[in-house]
């Protein structure tokens, strides 16, 4: 019997099974240790949401970027700057801001550039709003439209006809010459017009951000919405301002989180932040929180924050424990990689829309209304071969920004020269997640409270400046 027994438990555990188990075994074991030592940007890919940081508008910016990235362990894939709005040249696209950012896009396949546009020059020298009103109705009636034909064609011939657009940002505020207020009526047929001068160059896949300050400020940003077939995100700037307020109430306010989320979702648009940061409640950690858990439950096409005191962490020391708890929620994530090479329609031109009625500017223009531009390369014959990525943001105080913060590129800046070639040129540019419309597809509300950011610097390039309370 003993021996009946022994053979019985020896047929329960046959040789073969043991040496099977034992291998099922060693495979679990290496692939828990695999997992555990594999870096956090790899197992939080899912998480990623296309990130940046306003570093500098021009060359300066863009070297900063691989410094920051590496600061934080997350790929940066979202490049931020601004055009100039001192006179109707730098709205057509300066060569030295142009040319740095749209090699670093060309770089990687994964990149976005986002590009703030003024609509007005002067666009920082506080015009009066009857003068402004005026200038709306030229540019209304087509006084302008050449100019931006010019930026679309530097851009394409750049090979950056996909780059975001944030046209005339903080338009519900009252600092800058693009601002809405004055004439809405004019302001948002003069917004389709310059949006179908960009769509009408060849090769152009330029999707359009309107992006005003959060709250009401000085009207409600939904008074100046152009419509669904113009835009293709709507953004909202967004400073942890006035002093005292708590992240609820920057959801709960007037305009403000929570009306911007229901306002894209009822228009079928995804959101956006380009420019959000710290403020007027010093260095505040929870603020930083409250956006991350805002941006990773919301359907956020891009968000990219302002780098430099009082609203950075991470060159801004002022703020250690924000910066802190920044890296620590956004760092060490990786971006995903491009999508199988595909080709992608380009938008359907927006009809040049009539001017609204009434009494015209003067000479239906200002003196800096457009000549022709020869020197404008010509735009490419046909768009690019693209991915299709699938589906998917007081008065300014006076003087130029903080020593502390990445200047603007001056204009006297000659162009960078070009870099050496690969040996083995890019990938095809896939379309990003962004995307684009298709046909009919800081608040300071009263003054009290200001949650508004200006960029009020000399040149009109530099990092914004949130307005006082």
């Amino acid at each position: 019997m003993r021996e009946t027994r022994r053979k019985r438990r020896f047929a329960f555990f046959p040789f073969p099974t043991l040496v099977l188990a034992a291998a099922a075994l060693v495979a679990l074991a290496a692939s828990t240790l695999v997992t555990w030592f594999q870096p956090q940007a790899t197992q939080r890919m899912a998480n990623y949401v296309p990130l940046g940081a306003f570093l500098g508008s021009g060359p300066e910016g863009v070297a900063r970027v691989a410094r920051f990235q590496r600061w934080l362990g997350s790929t940066v894939t979202v490049g931020r700057t601004y055009l100039p709005g001192d006179a109707w040249d730098d709205v057509e696209g300066p060569p030295q801001i142009l040319q740095p950012w749209t090699r670093w896009l060309a770089a990687d396949p994964r990149r976005t550039l986002v590009l703030n546009v003024p609509m007005m020059t002067p666009n920082e020298a506080g015009l009066p709003p009857v003068v402004l009103s005026s200038l709306l109705r030229g540019g209304a009636s087509g006084a302008f439209d050449e100019h931006y034909r010019v930026l679309a064609q530097h851009l394409v011939s750049l090979d950056a006809g996909d780059t975001v657009i944030v046209l005339g940002w903080e338009m519900n505020g009252d600092v800058y010459g693009g601002r809405c207020a004055p004439d809405p009526g004019a302001w948002k047929t003069y917004w389709r017009r310059i949006v179908a001068a960009m769509r009408s160059v060849p090769g152009a896949r330029f999707r359009f951000d309107f992006a005003p300050n959060r709250g009401h400020d000085a009207i409600p940003w939904t008074d100046c919405y152009p419509g669904d077939d113009v835009v293709d995100i709507i953004g909202s700037d967004s400073y942890d301002q006035p002093p005292g307020n708590s992240f609820q109430d920057y959801i709960d306010q007037p305009y403000g989180m929570k009306a911007q989320a229901d306002f894209a979702a009822a228009h079928g648009k995804p959101l956006s932040f380009p420019e959000w940061g710290l403020f007027r409640n010093s260095d505040n950690p929870e603020y930083i929180q409250g956006m991350h858990d805002w941006i990773m439950s919301h359907n956020v096409a891009y968000q990219s924050i302002t780098d430099y005191c009082p609203h950075g962490v991470w060159e801004c020391g002022a703020n250690p424990r924000s910066a802190e708890v920044y890296r620590e929620l956004f760092g060490g994530v990786a971006a995903p990689s491009p999508a199988a090479p595909g080709n992608v329609a380009t938008p359907p031109i927006a009809p040049p829309p009539s001017a609204p009625a009434g009494p015209p500017g003067p000479a239906s223009a200002p003196a800096s209304a457009p000549p022709s531009h020869p020197s404008a390369p010509a735009p490419p014959s046909a768009a690019p071969s693209v991915a299709n990525a699938g589906p998917p943001s007081g008065p300014p105080p006076s003087g130029p920004p903080p020593s502390s913060a990445p200047g603007p590129a001056p204009a006297s800046t000659p162009p960078a020269p070009p870099a050496n070639p690969p040996a083995n040129p890019p990938p095809a540019r896939p379309a990003p997640a962004i995307a684009r419309a298709s046909e009919p597809a800081r608040t300071s509300a009263p003054r009290s409270s200001a949650s508004a950011s200006s960029r009020a610097t000399p040149s009109g390039t530099g990092p914004p400046r949130p307005a006082a309370s």
